[in-house]
C-alpha cells in the first residue's frame, strides 16, 4: 500500500460503528526483520496471529500487515521491480491521529510507562485539541502475563469505549496480546506499532531524515539504546535476513492471495457423564486418555479422580497399560471398574506401554497420553481439545506445573550439535541466550501464550486419532527417554501442527519414572540413538561427542555417576534399563492378539520343554496357536510337545528344517505367523510386541530383541561374541534371534520355504529396511556354544548356508554377506585393548571356520544333522 491508502483504510475502518464489526476488529502491525524473527515460518509464533478464535472466545482478529523495514522494502523492490513505500508506524501515527481528530474517532493508548504516558497526553492536548482520549493504560509484564488480569484490561479499555487502540507493548508482546485480547476490548482498530508511544511523547529521538532514507535508522536506534537493542539488531535480525532473501518469491497465477490456514470441522461431541464415569471397551468416545504405569499406585488414585472431574464435559475412555507392577497399582486399579487395564506382561518401557493400550477397540477424536504422576485441572481436556479443533493441531501440549505451581519448562527444540553444546557448556545458565544454544526453552513468555513447538516432554500430548492411525507405533526402541522427540519429529515431518495450549493446566509430580544414575545414563544414550536415527555418522559423532563433554563436565555430581563410561562404551549400553519380561505366574496378557508360532524341532527333547512353557497358558487358552512341526525326530520331541495343552503337533519323516517350516505353514491358521527355533526361550511379553507390531505396525517382518547367554562357553567363545555384538547387522537384521515373525503380505513375498539353510538370512534379503524392524521386546535368550571346537562347527555350518542363499539369490545376498564391512565395523568400534583383543579373536574363528570347511559345490555330503549339541546339555 501506498502511505494514503494504507490511512485511508484505516481510518475507516476505526470510525465503523461496532455492530458493523461481524468479522471482528482489525489489526495492523508493520512488518520488519524483527517481526519475521519472531512470527516467520522458523519463529516461536508462527502461525499463532492466524488462530481463528481469541483465549476469550469473543471472535477473531483481522490483521494488516505493512511493509516496515528497509529490508523487507528492498527485497519486495528487487522480485517485482517496482518501488515499495516503508509505512512504519512511527509515520503513520501522525496522519491516523489527523484523521481520527478530523472523525470524532476515540482514542485510546496501552504502552509506555506512566511517566510517558503524562508526556504524552500534555503533547497531546496541546497539538491536538480535539482529539477524544478514550483512556491511557500502563500495564506491567505481570499483568500482561496474567490471563485474569489481561481479561479485566480488556474490559476496562471496552467500558472506555476506544474505537482506534495503539498497543506499543513491544515485539511480540503487543501482537500476542492484541490476537488473544483484542477482541475483547471493543475497539475497530488496533495498531501494533511497538515504541509510537514513547516517539509521541518526546521519550525517544526519531532517526534524522538522513539515516532513515539509507536505511540505517535501525543504527541509529542501536547508538540511543545498546543495551535494549543490541540482541534484535546483532544477534536476531541477520539470520531473518538471510531467511528472508533466501524464502521470498512472487506468487504465481493460481497462488491464493491471502492464505486461510486450514480448518477441521467441528468434532462431534459426545459429551461426559453426570457421575464422571468412563467409557468402557468398544463404546465410542470423545478422548481415550492413554496412560502406563509402574509401581505408580500413589499417584494413580489422583490422576483418576481428577479426571473424572473432566468426564462430566467430555465422553472419556480411560486405558491404563500396566508394565508389571509390585507396589499395589493393579488393587488400585481393581477399585475403578470403568478403567480398561491391561497388563503388559512386564516393563516393556513407555513406548510399548502406549502402543498396547493404543490397541484397545474404539471409536475417538484424539487419545491423550498421560503420566500417571499428573493431576489434571478441571476444563484442562477441554481446552486441549478445542486448541486441536481451532488450530487444526495434530498435537497439543498443556501447562505442566510443578507441584509449588512454578511452571515447568516442558517446551524443547530439535536436538541439534549447537544446542547440545550450548546447554553442555552453560547449563541453565544464561538462560536469554539465542534459540540455537539451547534445546530447552526457558523463556517465560513461551509458557504464556499459544504457539507451535518442535517437540515437548511426553507427559502429556493430545494426538488426534487421524495422526496417531498415520504415524504408527511409538519407536519403542526408546525404553524410556526420546521417544517423545521422534514422535513429534514424525508428526511434523508428515505436517501436522504441534500446539502448546497455556490454559490447559496439570500439575506434576515429575517422580513417575524415579532418578537414578542408570536412567541418566539412559537419557543420555537415547539423546545419543535418537540423532544416529535421522543423521549421518559424522553428525552423530559430533553430537555424542557434545554429550560426552556435557557429562565429563558433570562427572562429579552424584546422580550422574558412572554415565560418562556409559556413553563412552557402546558395549555396555544394552546392560541399561529396558524391557523385561514379568515373572510372576500370573496371566500375563489378558487380552493377547491372535497369531501363529510355528516351532520346527528335530530331536529337541532336551530343550523343548523350556521353549513351549513360557507360552503354554496362551496356546491352552487358544490365544495363541503354536504349531511344533517334529521332522525326523527319534526321540521323544512329539510327546513332549503333546504334553502341553493346546499345542498342535505334525511329524514329518524328513530330517529337514525347510520341510518342517512348511508343514507348519499347512497347519497354522492364524496370522501374524512367527517362526521360533526350539531351542530359543520367547516371553509371552515378547511375543506380543512383534505380534503386534506385524498386525498394526505398517511392517511385513519382524524379530524382537535378544541377548546372547554366554553361560558356560570358554574364555575365548566370550571373546567372540562380545565382538560379535558389537556388529550393527546384529543389532538391526533378522537374522540371529532364532525367531522371526511375518504378516500375511509379507509371507506371500516368498510363498513357501526354499532349500536353504539360512532361512532367518534368506528374510532378511528379502525385505527392505522400511519393511521390517527389530522390536525393542524383553530380549530372548540365544545360548551360544560352550567350547571353541562348538563354535567353529557353528560357524562353518552358517558359512555353508551363506553359500547356498548365494546360489538362490546372489543380488540380494550380496549386499548382506560382506565380512569386510563387518570387519571395518568391528575395526571402527574399537575402543580399547579388550574390545581389539575381541576383534582379533573375532576375525580369528571367521578365518578357520572358513578355511576349515569346504562349500557345497566340492560334493562333500551332509550326512548328519549340523547343531551345537554344547548350549543344548539340560
Amino acid at each position: 500500500m501506498e502511505t494514503d491508502d494504507a490511512v485511508r483504510q484505516i481510518a475507516s475502518r476505526a470510525k465503523t460503528a461496532p455492530a458493523d464489526l461481524a468479522r471482528g476488529p482489525l489489526a495492523v502491525v508493520s512488518a520488519n526483520l524483527d517481526h519475521i524473527a519472531h512470527f516467520g515460518t522458523e519463529g516461536r509464533w508462527f502461525d499463532t496471529l492466524d488462530l481463528p478464535l481469541s483465549a476469550g472466545g469473543k471472535g477473531s482478529t483481522n490483521w494488516l500487515t505493512l511493509v516496515d523495514g528497509a529490508p523487507l522494502a528492498a527485497e519486495a523492490e528487487r522480485l517485482t521491480g517496482r518501488p515499495w513505500p516503508r509505512l512504519a508506524g512511527s509515520d503513520l501515527i501522525g496522519p491516523l491521529l489527523d484523521e481520527a481528530e478530523a472523525n470524532g474517532t476515540s482514542v485510546g493508548f496501552v504502552g509506555g510507562s506512566k511517566l510517558v504516558q503524562r508526556l504524552l497526553s500534555r503533547t497531546l492536548t496541546r497539538t491536538r485539541p480535539d482529539l477524544i482520549i478514550a483512556g491511557m493504560w500502563s500495564p506491567d509484564r505481570s499483568v500482561l502475563a496474567d490471563q485474569v488480569a489481561s481479561q479485566d484490561l480488556a474490559e476496562s479499555i471496552r467500558e472506555a469505549r476506544v474505537q482506534l487502540l495503539v498497543v506499543g507493548l513491544g515485539k511480540p508482546r503487543q501482537e500476542l496480546w492484541i490476537a488473544e485480547y483484542g477482541p475483547m476490548t471493543g475497539a475497530n482498530v488496533l495498531l501494533a506499532f511497538g515504541a509510537v508511544v514513547d516517539f509521541l511523547a518526546g521519550g525517544i529521538k526519531r532517526a534524522p531524515l538522513w539515516a532513515s532514507s539509507r536505511g540505517l535508522e535501525w543504527a541509529w536506534r542501536l547508538a540511543l539504546e545498546p543495551r535494549r537493542l543490541a540482541r534484535r539488531y546483532l544477534v536476531d535480525d541477520p539470520p531473518s535476513y538471510f531467511r528472508m532473501r533466501r524464502d521470498s518469491f512472487v506468487p504465481g497465477p493460481g497462488f491464493p492471495s491471502v492464505i486461510v490456514p486450514p480448518t477441521t470441522d467441528a468434532p462431534f461431541i459426545i459429551g461426559g457423564t453426570s457421575d464422571g464415569s468412563f467409557a468402557l471397551t468398544g463404546e465410542p468416545a470423545d478422548v481415550v486418555v492413554v496412560v502406563v504405569t509402574f509401581n505408580s499406585a500413589d499417584q494413580l488414585g489422583g490422576l483418576l479422580a481428577s479426571l473424572r472431574r473432566e468426564a462430566r464435559s467430555l465422553r472419556l475412555r480411560v486405558v491404563v497399560a500396566e508394565n508389571d507392577s509390585s507396589d499395589g497399582t493393579v488393587e488400585v486399579l481393581a477399585a475403578h471398574p470403568d478403567v480398561v487395564a491391561l497388563s503388559t506382561g512386564g516393563n516393556l518401557g513407555y513406548a510399548a506401554g502406549i502402543n498396547a493400550a493404543t490397541r484397545v477397540p474404539g471409536d475417538s477424536k484424539a487419545i491423550l497420553v498421560l503420566n500417571p504422576d499428573l493431576r489434571v485441572e478441571p476444563g484442562a481436556v477441554s481446552s486441549l481439545y478445542r486448541r486441536m479443533v481451532s488450530a487444526d493441531a495434530g498435537i497439543v501440549v498443556p501447562k505442566l506445573l510443578d507441584d509449588d505451581g512454578v511452571t515447568y519448562p516442558s517446551l524443547r527444540r530439535e536436538p541439534s550439535i549447537t544446542r547440545a553444546l550450548g546447554d553442555a557448556l552453560m547449563g541453565s545458565r544464561f538462560r536469554g541466550r539465542p534459540r540455537w544454544l539451547s534445546e530447552i526453552d526457558v523463556d517465560a513468555e513461551s509458557y504464556r501464550h499459544a504457539h507451535r513447538f518442535d517437540w515437548a516432554t511426553g507427559a502429556a500430548l493430545l494426538v488426534r486419532s487421524d495422526l496417531a492411525a498415520l504415524l504408527g507405533d511409538w519407536d519403542d526402541q526408546f525404553f524410556l527417554y526420546s521417544e517423545e522427540v521422534d514422535y513429534c519429529r514424525r508428526a511434523r515431518t508428515f505436517g501436522a501442527g504441534l500446539w502448546y495450549e497455556p490454559s490447559a493446566r496439570m500439575f506434576h509430580s515429575r517422580g513417575g519414572s524415579g532418578a537414578s544414575p542408570a536412567l541418566n545414563a539412559l537419557l543420555a544414550v537415547n539423546r545419543v540413538r535418537y540423532v544416529r536415527k535421522y543423521h549421518s555418522r559424522p553428525y552423530t559423532a559430533v553430537f555424542r561427542a557434545a554429550v560426552v563433554l556435557s557429562e565429563t563436565l558433570r562427572l562429579t555430581l552424584p546422580a550422574h555417576r558412572g554415565v560418562l563410561r556409559t556413553v563412552l562404551n557402546e558395549r555396555i549400553w544394552d546392560r541399561l534399563p529396558g524391557p523385561t519380561a514379568s515373572m510372576r505366574a500370573v496371566w500375563p496378557l489378558g487380552d493377547f492378539p491372535r497369531g501363529s508360532v510355528v516351532i520346527p524341532a528335530h530331536n529337541e527333547e532336551a530343550v523343548l520343554a523350556r521353549t513351549l512353557r513360557p507360552l503354554a497358558a496362551l496356546a491352552a487358552a487358544g490365544r495363541i496357536e503354536i504349531v511344533v512341526a517334529c521332522n525326523g525326530c527319534t526321540d521323544a520331541t512329539a510327546d513332549i510337545a503333546r504334553s502341553f495343552e493346546g499345542v498342535q503337533v505334525i511329524e514329518i519323516g524328513e530330517a529337514s528344517k525347510t520341510a518342517a517350516l512348511n508343514a507348519g505353514d499347512v497347519a497354522a491358521t492364524f496370522w501374524p505367523r512367527v517362526y521360533l527355533d526350539a531351542d530359543i526361550e520367547m516371553s509371552p511379553a515378547a511375543l506380543r510386541m512383534v505380534v503386534d507390531r506385524l498386525a498394526h505396525g505398517g511392517v511385513l517382518a519382524a524379530r524382537p530383541a535378544f541377548r546372547y547367554d554366554p553361560h558356560g562357553a570358554g574364555f575365548l567363545v566370550r571373546s567372540y561374541y562380545r565382538a560379535r555384538s558389537r556388529a550393527r547387522p546384529v543389532r538391526s537384521a533378522l537374522w540371529g534371534a532364532g525367531v522371526y515373525g511375518v504378516s500375511e503380505a509379507g509371507h506371500a513375498r516368498f510363498g513357501t520355504f526354499p532349500e536353504v539353510t539360512a532361512d532367518d538370512l534368506l528374510m532378511d534379503a528379502l525385505f527392505t529396511d522400511t519393511e521390517k524392524t527389530v522390536v525393542s521386546t524383553p530380549p530372548v535368550r540365544v545360548r551360544t556354544p560352550r567350547t571353541a571346537r562348538a563354535l567353529l562347527f557353528v560357524l562353518r555350518r552358517t558359512y555353508r548356508g551363506n553359500a547356498e542363499l548365494r546360489t538362490h539369490d546372489a543380488e540380494r545376498s550380496d549386499a548382506l554377506l560382506s565380512p569386510h564391512r563387518t570387519l571395518l565395523e568391528l575395526m571402527c568400534s574399537i575402543r580399547g585393548p579388550v574390545t581389539a583383543f575381541d576383534t582379533a579373536i573375532y576375525t580369528a574363528f571367521a578365518v578357520m571356520a572358513r578355511a576349515c570347511d569346504l562349500p557345497p559345490s566340492a560334493g562333500r555330503r551332509q550326512t548328519a544333522w549340523e547343531r551345537d549339541e554344547s548350549s543344548r546339555q539340560r
